[in-house]
């Protein structure tokens, strides 16, 4: 995708979750990750400690990553985390790159679930 195709489609995703939970203002990137590592692990709570929205991000990003066969999902520890396995590197780019990336796997992720 072009960025401007990105750009779009990311937008289109931002106001999807406002929409949907009814949020006073767009979300960034870490909030919507926050929110797939929330869906993927279905850990519904009123409130979560720093390092607890950390894992559930980090959730989300190997969850986004393992189609693309950066990561594998190795089990889930005893309060029911998965943990995951790195299988390849991932490439080294600047940070805007980086959150392009992340956008298009977001956007993919919104498009598979038909949510978007």
């Amino acid at each position: 995708m072009e960025d401007w195709q990105i750009d779009f489609e990311w937008l289109h995703v931002r106001n999807y979750v406002k929409d949907s939970l009814q949020m006073d203002k767009l979300p960034d990137l870490q909030t919507v990750l926050f929110l797939i590592g929330i869906q993927e692990l279905a850990l519904l709570k009123d409130d979560y400690t720093k390092e607890e929205k950390r894992d559930l991000m980090h959730v989300a990003v190997c969850e986004l990553l393992m189609e693309d066969g950066y990561y594998e999902l190795e089990g889930l520890d005893q309060d029911g985390w998965p943990h995951y396995k790195l299988l390849n590197p991932l490439p080294h780019t600047d940070l805007k790159a980086q959150e392009q990336f992340l956008k298009t796997k977001v956007i993919y992720y919104f498009k598979q679930r038909e949510l978007i």
